[in-house]
């Protein structure tokens, strides 16, 4: 990927992973009824801190909180900024 950003201390970048937009059973979900996504691929790391080295990489898959980072768009993709602290868990 040749993104041109290099998130500084804790923080990462992370693409988020499309909504479902059908449910197991076969309903299609509409667009007003769809949740953020909680789940992404890490898509860039920053070094981290002299207190704290980071323990998420590039291509990691993670889950965050609903409401966690910044939204931003480069090049057309929705990406969120964050701290490593807001993510949960790597899947």
């Amino acid at each position: 990927m040749g993104l041109n950003i290099k998130p500084l201390s804790d923080r990462v970048l992370i693409e988020p992973v499309a909504p479902e937009t059908k449910t197991a059973s076969g309903i299609y979900i509409p667009e007003t009824a769809k949740e953020k996504p909680q789940r992404g691929k890490v898509v860039a790391v920053g070094k981290g801190t002299k207190d704290y080295d980071m323990t998420v990489k590039v291509g990691d898959t993670v889950l965050y909180g609903k409401f966690s980072g910044t939204e931003l768009k480069l090049e057309g993709t929705e990406y969120l900024m964050m701290r490593e602290d807001d993510i949960l868990a790597i899947v």
